[in-house]
């Protein structure tokens, strides 16, 4: 027997579609990084790019346990001195769905050349419409 790896041509990418409502954000992340790794499939190359697309919809209605929604705290910087900036979860909810449900697969991911390449492949929209029907996604289901 010989070890199959999997060459670029080879790689047969599929789209699903998943509904984020009432989901916990870190498992309906991580299992969307396996999805989007492709670690899913038989055919797994860890350096290279097997994974699938997703499209998250109603990224607005994704849920979590406990008081993270106040205590959780996102964090960024300027580059200036002083220009830390600190946003609840809550707050980044209201304004933008999108980011909370990308940061969350994003730390999941590796954070290369090839992690970054991955989480191009990751399509989030805080609604429940996508302009993304020509490529015909299937519904995945992701049990909680």
């Amino acid at each position: 027997m010989r070890t199959y790896s999997a060459r670029a041509g080879e790689i047969e990418r599929r789209w699903f579609v998943v509904d984020a409502t009432d989901q916990n954000l870190g498992r309906l992340a991580s299992r969307l990084a396996i999805i989007l790794q492709g670690k899913h499939k038989p055919v797994y190359t860890a350096h290279l790019d097997t994974g699938d697309f997703v499209i998250v919809v109603n990224a607005e209605k994704i849920g979590t346990t406990g008081a993270k929604t106040d205590q959780k705290v996102y964090y960024r910087h300027s580059g200036f001195v002083g220009g830390q900036k600190a946003t609840t979860l809550r707050t980044m909810l209201e304004r933008h769905p999108e980011r909370v449900m990308r940061q969350a697969v994003w730390g999941m991911l590796p954070h290369t050349t090839l992690g970054r390449a991955m989480l191009r492949k990751l399509k989030v929209y805080a609604g429940p419409a996508h302009p993304h029907a020509a490529q015909k996604p299937e519904p995945l289901e992701i049990q909680a």
